[in-house]
């Protein structure tokens, strides 16, 4: 199942207002939004519904077990498949995405498991910083910046 439209997908999101900002982007962008439980939070939670304002009911949302459901139904081909983790060896900024790429983030505290990065070494991601002084980003924010530079070859204005 994909269709030409890339997706973000969130594997065991933490915090309930990053993942209500991502779904408001997915809404801005035209993006699937698939999660990946457990969840640290209910998704009827206020702070989800607040972080994407009135947009929440407009999320093309998809949601599955795990990992391995998820792959299962989704099929998706390696080469739409790009994981963000701060120690990814290349920089986001070197694909060519796919039109129906899967933009694929871990958990806040923690990233993404090493069970779904294992082998995928070539698929891994990095947002580069110019200071040392910060160790990471908000997921929200990475999130948004990957979703804008993955799609921009296919944006129109």
């Amino acid at each position: 199942m994909s269709d030409l439209r890339m997706k973000m997908v969130l594997v065991t999101p933490e915090i309930p207002h990053n993942t209500g900002a991502i779904g408001r982007t997915c809404v801005a962008l035209d993006l699937e939004l698939i999660l990946i439980k457990p969840y640290g939070f209910s998704l009827d939670e206020k702070s989800v519904i607040r972080a994407g304002t009135r947009y929440w009911k407009d999320v093309q949302l998809s949601q599955y077990n795990s990992w391995q459901s998820f792959l299962k139904h989704r099929r998706p081909l390696r080469n739409n498949l790009y994981f963000f983790e701060e120690h990814g060896l290349q920089s986001f900024y070197i694909p060519d995405y796919e039109r129906d790429a899967y933009l694929v983030f871990g958990c806040e505290s923690k990233g993404l498991p090493i069970t779904i990065l294992d082998g995928m070494e070539d698929r891994i991601f990095h947002v580069p910083m110019r200071s040392s002084l910060v160790k990471s980003l908000n997921l929200s924010n990475v999130a948004t910046a990957v979703a804008y530079q993955a799609l921009r070859t296919h944006l129109s204005g």
